[in-house]
């Protein structure tokens, strides 16, 4: 797929700068560097502000290393790499902060909108979920953003050897951790997740899962098991979620999904039959969507459906079926 690199998430030109992880002169020379910045990070949520162009945040916020509040930390510092013009990149986990009077229903909600304000921080500076602003980021902060995620999700995780169940401690500057007991040394997983494009005709498979927002449907996905091929695990999964049998599957485009720490696999797949039997125990609802309804839906007119969420890998690819361009 020509345009398969333009999804959010899909590459911002950041350089890993892999080699200087275990550099530790190397590293304090990139903090110390006038043009390093830090990306905070709350429970998750990085540190965002409003360009003035809505009512949402929708641009990264990012400190200086001088900053209190990164110098705090530095010790636990992500070295995420290089900008384009050089510029060190960091991230700080912020998540030993309490803000008052937290809304906790909210922040465990599939959609939360709340916002926290560090007394530290500039007025307009605020924490922000990351599905709110993904698709308003520019390639390399959506890069940024997704990797401090995935990577501080990994560590949150996985604190303790899996080998022999000791505390493990942080090393290459955020990119592993070693066990001091047995010596074993773990490193940032990521999830591989296939998200599918289902056709038959001229109509697309959608499917919405218990608890989303009311109206919201999109494509069906899964992770794919040990000993799978991705094509493998699209037959199984729409199989498994739909009773349909799909036939040729061809890959389209990967996206990072930084909710906590997959890589979404988009897919293309032919299904042999219509007919749907649904497995309430997968997911709560399936259905065939016409390429003339899900021009509505994207046009905000369906009276049931609304679009997959913007910056999703499932608006990319609807959005480029419908233009005939997955070629």
């Amino acid at each position: 797929m020509k345009r398969a690199e333009q999804v959010t998430f899909g590459g911002g030109g950041l350089d890993r700068a892999a080699h200087l992880r275990e550099d530790p002169k190397a590293l304090a020379a990139a903090w110390a560097d006038p043009q390093a910045e830090v990306m905070l990070i709350w429970q998750g949520k990085p540190l965002s502000r409003r360009s003035g162009r809505g009512s949402s945040p929708d641009q990264l916020a990012m400190i200086t290393t001088d900053h209190p509040l990164a110098q705090a930390r530095q010790s636990q510092a992500i070295f995420l790499g290089l900008t384009p013009e050089g510029a060190p990149q960091f991230a700080c986990d912020m998540s030993d902060w309490q803000p008052d009077a937290l809304d906790q229903a909210m922040l465990a909600s599939f959609a939360d909108a709340s916002e926290q304000h560090h007394p530290d921080l500039p007025t307009g500076d605020v924490f922000t979920e990351l599905r709110r602003m993904m698709a308003f980021l520019t390639p390399l902060e959506a890069e940024l953003a997704a990797t401090a995620k995935a990577v501080l999700a990994w560590h949150h995780s996985h604190q303790f050897c899996a080998r022999c169940g000791a505390a493990s401690a942080v090393a290459q500057a955020g990119w592993q951790r070693n066990c001091p007991d047995c010596n074993a040394s773990h490193f940032p997983r990521t999830d591989p997740v296939v998200i599918m494009l289902i056709t038959h005709g001229d109509s697309v498979l959608m499917g919405r899962s218990p608890g989303w927002p009311e109206g919201m449907y999109s494509l069906l996905a899964g992770f794919v098991e040990p000993g799978e091929t991705l094509e493998a695990a699209v037959r199984r999964e729409v199989f498994e979620e739909a009773g349909v049998r799909v036939g040729a599957v061809s890959y389209l485009s990967s996206q990072p999904w930084p909710f906590p720490m997959s890589l979404m696999f988009g897919c293309a797949g032919n299904a042999l039959e219509r007919e749907l039997t649904i497995d309430s125990t997968e997911i709560e609802d399936a259905l065939w969507v016409s390429r003339a309804d899900m021009m509505m839906v994207f046009a905000g007119e369906h009276p049931r459906i609304s679009a997959a969420r913007k910056g999703s890998i499932a608006h990319f690819l609807l959005q480029n079926w419908l233009a005939d361009r997955l070629d």
